[in-house]
């Protein structure tokens, strides 16, 4: 049955998509310590709706632009989260 091998591709892609979210976290870590040394604020608007706007352009689906906006945004503002709370 193609469910159980359509199952262990889609645990192998989770996989895959939690080693890159720990790979982003440590940039957005590195960005938010560069930004403190520099005396600014952890928050870019401008910064998100930029690669809102790339990651919609570049989306060929089957995600629909707004379910592309929500991950992303659910991903912005965790990393947000990690930075204010990391010294």
């Amino acid at each position: 049955m193609n469910l159980e091998r359509w199952r262990q591709q889609i645990d192998q892609i989770d996989e895959r998509l939690l080693e890159l979210l720990n790979e982003r976290a440590q940039l957005a870590l590195a960005i938010g310590r560069e930004k403190r040394t520099h005396g600014l604020s952890v928050p870019a608007p401008e910064r998100e709706a930029q690669i809102l706007q790339r990651l919609c352009a570049r989306n060929r689906g089957p995600l629909d632009e707004h379910a592309i906006r929500q991950i992303f945004s659910t991903i912005f503002a965790e990393f947000r989260r990690l930075q204010e709370s990391t010294p």
